[in-house]
């Protein structure tokens, strides 16, 4: 977990020094970041109702409330603390937009994400150990704790991902292109992330071995 700093130039960033090479003022340390981090993550992905929050279809709810919500958790807690966490984040984990705040992707609660761009890669990939790829070319891949499977636009991605949870990673390549032919819903939460409800065993195309 790493600070966050502020760069007159280039504003919020993680790390010691901004990729300018100045040293800025310090606005977070890491405990305090990954405080933060785990609370607005736990209240955006999985239990807003749990401090009286309402989320929308799409994920949004009221960056002041939310604010509030912090504060009475975290008395250091304040709306540039959020916004430095947020704007901070190499992973592209949040959104601020209109007085509203969100979670870009990993919710466990329903939502419908419905004004996500489609996903226009031809092929996606996800990573995951040789067990539980062979139970998916069975059976498709399905969320497992989440509302949606997460796919990477990349096989670096997919690695990286995969490697959290084995040593020995399986990269499955999806076809994205004729899922998205036959009906199958695949949006884009960020660069390096795709969302779909689930991927059937018939579009998993190919294994990659590392």
């Amino acid at each position: 977990m790493e600070e966050i700093r502020f760069c007159p130039e280039h504003g919020f960033y993680r790390g010691e020094v901004c990729h300018c090479g100045k040293k800025g003022e310090m606005i977070l340390d890491k405990e305090k970041v990954e405080k933060l981090g785990r609370f607005i993550s736990g209240v955006l992905r999985h239990f807003p109702e749990r401090f009286g929050l309402e989320m929308d279809e799409n994920g949004w709810v009221d960056f002041e409330k939310l604010v509030k919500v912090a504060r009475r958790k975290f008395k250091w807690a304040n709306r540039w603390l959020i916004k430095a966490l947020v704007y901070s984040d190499s992973k592209g984990r949040y959104e601020i937009k209109d007085g509203k705040i969100r979670a870009k992707y990993g919710h466990s609660v329903n939502v419908e994400l419905n004004d996500y761009p489609i996903a226009e890669e031809e092929v996606l990939y996800y990573g995951t150990s040789e067990e539980e790829a062979q139970r998916m070319l069975e059976i498709g891949i399905k969320p497992v704790n989440q509302t949606y499977v997460h796919l990477s636009t990349t096989i670096e991605k997919s690695e990286e991902v995969a490697r959290l949870r084995t040593d020995d990673p399986i990269i499955l390549e999806i076809d994205a292109k004729k899922a998205r032919e036959n009906g199958i819903r695949i949006i884009k939460a960020n660069k390096y992330i795709a969302l779909a409800k689930e991927i059937p065993p018939q579009y998993i195309k190919r294994v990659i071995k590392l």
